[in-house]
């Protein structure tokens, strides 16, 4: 009996596949359930195993080739078996015309193009029947080095960098992310910080722990389908280093004074930019600020740092006319943009909490110490 090997579905979406090393040649004695050939799509690599014993009668795609999902990839047969071609050739133009019609790449070429965005049909092939191997496409690319845009360096993805992209990539596809907004008068926290000469995410920083703990399911997290409530107000700032973004966290804000919260950022601050941060420190956090002010940035939405459910963006400060009991006045003036996760916080809770905050900030005399 003629038994078919057929290219497996190996994903739903999966349309074709490409035939890696044959482990048997024509000829040879397979055993049921054995390793026969390595295939492979996109997204899975998978050894095939041999769907009945006997002799492996013809292989009809060779390696690196292509075929569809279920097009025939080789025939077994018992030992003494006669076998004609003819009996599947019907079905073999199935797989063998979409092979034509498309451009026939190993898939190391096809993962080079992909990543340097090349047309694979502008490519010459050097392989077997012009199939194109990865040394066509960087042939290519070196030959076209006056069109394409050179590459001055290769950052590799890792440490604190690899971490904050796995961190923001989670939080932006599984988050619902909204955000709330509001301009707000720093007259006196410029006032506090000359006087006390504390810093002014210090100050802000204080502000924004007073209010989580009134408003405690900002300071929240969402496990499975409950929302965790946080006891602790630990507050992280987002600290730009030569290898990334890190977010140290000082524990306790909202219990801690001013200069203690100010102490805490600059030491945070300097041990990040040395390398020098502990896991405690990196670790805990339920909240955080980041602030692009001092880079001129006005105005900017986060990304929530996961599994927290918001974050504070905290713009430059910026002077503004500003109409004050009907009489115009220029005033130092600071954006505020607090990105939270929709599925924990209502719009009408995260707009009171940032109205606090405000608030918090506009008196901030009040909160010295």
């Amino acid at each position: 009996m003629v038994t078919k090997v057929v290219m497996p579905r190996l994903s739903l979406t999966m349309k074709e596949g490409t035939v890696g090393t044959w482990y048997k040649k024509e000829g040879d004695i397979v055993e049921k359930g054995e390793p026969l050939v390595e295939v492979f799509s996109e997204k899975a690599t998978y050894d095939l195993e041999a769907p009945a014993s006997g002799v492996l009668r013809k292989i009809l795609v060779q390696e690196n080739d292509e075929a569809s999902v279920d097009a025939i990839l080789a025939v077994i047969t018992a030992p003494d078996e006669a076998f004609q071609e003819a009996e599947i050739s019907v079905e073999m133009p199935k797989a063998t015309e979409e092979t034509k019609k498309r451009v026939l790449a190993s898939p190391a070429a096809k993962r080079l193009a992909r990543e340097h965005e090349i047309d694979l049909s502008l490519v010459k092939g050097s392989g077997r029947e012009g199939r194109i191997v990865e040394e066509d496409v960087r042939r290519f690319i070196d030959e076209a080095r006056g069109i394409l845009p050179k590459v001055k360096e290769v950052i590799p993805l890792s440490g604190y960098r690899k971490t904050s992209a796995e961190r923001v990539s989670t939080s932006f596809r599984t988050a619902p992310h909204s955000t709330v907004v509001m301009e707000v008068d720093v007259s006196k926290v410029m006032a506090l910080h000359y006087k006390t000469e504390v810093s002014y995410t210090a100050i802000l920083m204080k502000a924004v722990a007073e209010s989580l703990a009134e408003y405690s399911v900002i300071n929240s997290t969402l496990e499975g389908n409950a929302i965790r409530i946080f006891e602790d107000v630990n507050v992280g700032v987002a600290v730009a280093t030569e290898d990334g973004l890190v977010v140290p966290v000082i524990h306790n804000a909202d219990k801690k004074a001013l200069e203690e919260i100010d102490a805490a950022i600059r030491e945070l601050t300097e041990k990040a930019k040395q390398g020098k941060l502990t896991r405690e420190d990196l670790t805990g956090g339920t909240f955080t600020i980041t602030n692009l002010g001092m880079y001129g940035v006005e105005f900017f939405i986060a990304i929530i740092n996961p599994p927290e459910a918001a974050i504070l963006a905290v713009g430059g400060v910026v002077e503004k006319p500003v109409v004050v009991h009907g009489n115009i006045e220029i005033k130092p003036m600071m954006m505020l943009s607090l990105s939270y996760d929709h599925r924990i916080v209502d719009g009408a809770p995260a707009a009171e909490f940032l109205q606090k905050v405000k608030e918090k900030i506009e008196k901030s005399l009040e909160i010295e110490g």
